[in-house]
């Protein structure tokens, strides 16, 4: 009885792991780094479509905006010198300037990510496919300090305004940072709540 659970069991558990982990092919460096470099010029692109599009000869962003769905999401310019949704840890450390503390922060996220990477299963492919986003998301957003000292951002979602009239304008690579950032955490928990609930 004991050896017929097992089986069950061991069925189930590859069953499931081959769900999450569908093409061994797709679970290797090389392609998880052609992700990241994809993510990177498609991160790039976009930008430099919307600085063409929306900007001044100067740069300024021009005051009009295309609607992509209504008033709940449209595209419009806008700089952001802070980090994500307008913080700005760098007054943390003021005397550095704002670009050096921001490549110094990145090359150590980078570095911490790199560790993590090579931490993670060949089982745990959807952590490392996260991996692979968040770290073509910092590289896009560093490229644009180095660039040009700030970071530029063209999407505008519309939030319920008892909270916010709008959410703070986004690009591609904080796109690919939040995606990644939900696959390194919520997928291992995902997997591992169905795993326990397999075993009961």
């Amino acid at each position: 009885m004991a050896e017929k659970a097992a089986r069950h069991l061991a069925r189930n558990l590859s069953r499931l792991n081959s769900y999450l982990c569908p093409v061994n092919s797709l679970n290797r460096p090389i392609f998880h780094a052609l992700i990241g470099v994809s993510g990177l010029i498609l991160d790039q692109a976009s930008k430099l479509w919307a600085v063409g599009r929306f900007a001044l000869p100067d740069g300024t962003p021009r005051m009009d905006f295309v609607p992509v769905w209504g008033d709940l999401l449209r595209l419009q310019l806008d700089y952001n010198e802070g980090a994500a949704f307008s913080i700005k840890p760098q007054e943390l450390l003021p005397f550095l300037p704002p670009t050096l503390f921001f490549a110094l922060l990145t090359l150590a996220a980078m570095t911490a990510l790199v560790f993590f990477y090579r931490s993670l299963s060949k089982e745990e492919s959807w952590a490392r496919l996260g991996v692979a986003l968040i770290m073509a998301g910092a590289l896009g957003n560093l490229c644009d300090r180095l660039r040009i000292h700030k970071v530029v951002d063209f999407i505008s979602a519309d939030f319920p305004d008892a909270i916010m009239q709008r959410w703070p304008t986004f690009n591609f690579a904080d796109c690919f940072v939040c995606v990644g950032v939900a696959l390194v955490i919520l997928v291992p928990m995902i997997f591992r709540k169905k795993v326990s609930h397999e075993q009961i």
